[in-house]
C-alpha cells in the first residue's frame, strides 16, 4: 500500500533537477565526476593543488540544508536504529564504494547519465543489494 503522505511527486522532481543540473554544471566547469565518495577519498590521500575544490564540495553539501533550513523548516527525521548499527552499516557502505569505485551519485546520476555499462551493473547490484538487505531486516529478521 502507497502511504500518500511520502509520496511528494513535485519535491522529488525539483530535487532531481537541481542534482542533475548540479552534476552537468560540475563535469562542464570541472571536468570531473561529481562521485562523493571519490571526492572524500581525494581528502584522505590529497595531491598538490587538488584539496581546496574537494573542501569546497563537501563544506557546500554540508551547508546546503543549513540554508535551506533558513527558509523553510526541515523535516523531521526518525531513524529506528541504534549507533552500533548505523556504524556498522557505514562501514559497509564505504567498503562497497570501494569495491564498486564509485558511489550512489557517481554511479547512479553521473554515470548513468552518461550511460556507462559500468555504472548501469554498479547501480543495479547496489540497489538490488538495497533491497534484499531491506526485505531481510524487515522481513526475515523481523525489524523495523
Amino acid at each position: 500500500m502507497i502511504d500518500l503522505n511520502h509520496f511528494t511527486p513535485l519535491s522529488a522532481l525539483i530535487g532531481g533537477l537541481l542534482i542533475g543540473t548540479a552534476a552537468t554544471l560540475f563535469v562542464l566547469f570541472n571536468g570531473r565526476i561529481a562521485g562523493i565518495s571519490g571526492i572524500v577519498g581525494g581528502l584522505l590521500r590529497p595531491l598538490a593543488g587538488d584539496v581546496a575544490w574537494r573542501i569546497a564540495f563537501v563544506l557546500g553539501l554540508l551547508m546546503a540544508p543549513q540554508l535551506y533550513r533558513l527558509n523553510a523548516p526541515l523535516p523531521t527525521l526518525q531513524i529506528d536504529a541504534g549507533y552500533p548499527l548505523l556504524i556498522v552499516a557505514g562501514m559497509l557502505v564505504g567498503i562497497g564504494t570501494r569495491y564498486g569505485a564509485g558511489c550512489t551519485s557517481g554511479h547512479g546520476v553521473c554515470g548513468l547519465s552518461r550511460l556507462s555499462p559500468r555504472s548501469g551493473v554498479a547501480t543495479v547490484v547496489f540497489m538490488s543489494a538495497g533491497f534484499v538487505t531491506v526485505f531481510v531486516v524487515r522481513h526475515l529478521l523481523g525489524g523495523n
